[in-house]
């Protein structure tokens, strides 16, 4: 496979029709109220094109795309770009801001706000109506169904677009699992296999590997962080550094492997494969060792469990024909977006970057609640007020501050 081959072809209509937005009549859930839980879901359908015979996941419904992608544009001058709750919530104090998340610290608990913030290369590249509430929700949904595997930091969800959160003490380590060959960022195991590492994070990798291709079995490629990139370590320099000791790291190690696995096994029963992700972790203050939803010290990993920013998704039924044809899987993430970056600039150097155009802006919303909808087998819903949100979310966590 060449390292450049094309990324899939992306239909983008013209002219969108009139469509209704969609609702969701599905009772509340009692853990987190906004989350819309309603039995299941019909697969959904991003502009991907199917090759071959196979009906491709992203083609089943371009009803329910068509309104999606009209709700997006018509709020895209309504998008949660940047917070100030601390100035609008007695009592909160800002402890920092990332790129897609702000934390904010009350007491024992940390307030994390998912922004509609756009992120890669290390830097803001758009701003994407929904993104903050799809994040959000998918994240929790994860949180709730993998405390089989590990417990977790999650208290609340008083807001679409906020978690409130146990404080924890967290190890300065991203552990990154990887299930195939890809990947376009200069830290992605694509780009530094094509250039002869053969030693990844303390992986022994195979000479004849191409692009996209499966792994015999998964790997950890821990990073950590310098100044504003982040930085390949082995599981040797973790622990001879101090960063963690050896034996929480391989507790870490354990519940991230197993995490993956999991998402992996979820994803393939609903047509997708789970590529690749990123997990961090805290301690608590009795030992435990637990999931966590951000690092308030290292706002630059965009973490929240299994969602299209820290995880990698392709549509299952057209890997194998498109890997064989030397094509880009059918991806559902933001690599495509990626890929625009990179083949209209310099994302890395260049002080300015040009404007993501607004039909890729509206195309990764519906990608997000596509991943969303087809994971979880909900239905999401689309805010039906034009309320700004930073109004709606400053009331809602004041009085859920109040009740803590």
């Amino acid at each position: 496979m060449s390292p450049s081959a094309p990324p899939s072809a992306i239909r983008l209509p013209v002219g969108l029709p009139k469509a209704s937005l969609p609702t969701s009549s599905s009772p509340p859930s009692a853990r987190f109220p906004h989350l819309a839980m309603s039995a299941s879901s019909s697969r959904r359908s991003p502009p991907l094109a199917a090759s071959g015979a196979n009906a491709s996941l992203l083609a089943a419904d371009p009803g329910h795309r068509d309104a999606v992608l009209l709700a997006a544009r018509g709020a895209m001058a309504n998008c949660l770009g940047e917070t100030s709750l601390h100035l609008a919530v007695p009592g909160l104090r800002l402890a920092a801001k990332g790129k897609v998340r702000d934390v904010y610290e009350s007491g024992e608990h940390l307030v994390l706000v998912t922004t509609d913030r756009q992120s890669a290369f290390d830097r803001v590249l758009a701003s994407i109506p929904f993104k903050g509430q799809v994040l959000n929700e998918t994240s929790l949904w994860w949180f709730d169904r993998t405390r089989h595997i590990t417990p977790n930091a999650v208290v609340s969800s008083p807001d679409k677009n906020v978690t409130i959160a146990k404080r924890c003490s967290v190890f300065p380590v991203e552990f990154v699992v990887r299930g195939y060959v890809t990947g376009s960022t200069d830290t992605s195991l694509w780009t530094v296999y094509n250039k002869g590492v053969r030693n990844y994070c303390g992986n022994v990798l195979p000479d004849g590997m191409v692009k996209n291709q499966k792994l015999s079995e998964n790997i950890l490629t821990p990073t950590t962080k310098a100044a504003d990139h982040d930085v390949p370590v082995t599981p040797e320099e973790i622990i001879n550094s101090g960063l963690m000791s050896k034996e929480d790291f391989d507790e870490a190690r354990s519940k991230a492997l197993s995490l993956f696995a999991y998402g992996q096994e979820v994803a393939l029963e609903n047509g997708l494969i789970l590529v690749d992700t990123k997990y961090e972790f805290g301690k608590t203050a009795d030992g435990t060792i637990m999931l966590i939803d951000e690092n308030p010290r290292c706002l630059l990993f965009d973490k929240q469990v299994h969602t299209p920013d820290s995880s990698r998704y392709w549509i299952a039924d057209s890997y194998k024909e498109r890997f064989n044809s030397s094509l880009e899987p059918e991806n559902v993430d933001k690599e495509f977006l990626r890929l625009w970056f990179k083949n209209n600039c310099n994302p890395y150097e260049d002080a300015v970057l040009p404007e993501a155009p607004e039909e890729l802006v509206c195309e990764l919303a519906w990608r997000y609640i596509f991943l969303f909808e087809t994971i979880t087998n909900t239905k999401f819903e689309i805010p039906k007020t034009q309320e700004p949100i930073h109004e709606r979310m400053s009331r809602n966590v004041a009085l859920a501050l109040q009740n803590l």
